[in-house]
């Protein structure tokens, strides 16, 4: 039996399909995977990679700036506002933008630059498979 995924945003559908597993981060929360016959949840989605393991063995990863998702009679939607699949992630574009809120956090403490970085490092980590993000 498998789970019946949808990854949305916005702009787009960035992934559908049947898959074996799918492991989010929830704000408060921390990290929770649903399986087939999961009991019903509705939870906000923390700025950090979902991964999709496909029906297939594959996985596909997903860099989510939060966002919701909702788990009911194997079917699992995560809706996001921004959402970008690994593979079509521009890597030299989040790395000058990690770079550039580093620069801006290292002249003062600033929550809007602090959330930029944690949003590069999660395009990085998505897209290159490497922890990027120190505290997730």
């Amino acid at each position: 039996m498998t789970l019946h995924v949808e990854v949305v945003s916005p702009e787009r559908i960035l992934w559908t399909g049947e898959a074996q597993w799918v492991r989010a981060r929830t704000i408060g929360g921390g990290d929770i995977a649903f399986l087939t016959g999961h009991a019903p949840f509705v939870g906000a989605l923390d700025i950090h990679p979902v991964v999709v393991h496909a029906e297939d063995g594959t996985e596909e990863v997903i860099a989510v700036h939060g966002g919701f998702v909702e788990v009911s009679n194997d079917r699992v939607t995560v809706l996001s506002d921004v959402a970008e699949v690994s593979s079509q992630i521009d890597v030299e574009r989040a790395r000058a933008a990690q770079e550039r809120a580093e620069a801006a956090l290292r002249g003062g403490d600033d929550e809007e630059a602090a959330a930029a970085l944690k949003r590069a490092q999660v395009r990085l980590e998505a897209a290159t498979g490497a922890t990027a993000v120190a505290a997730h």
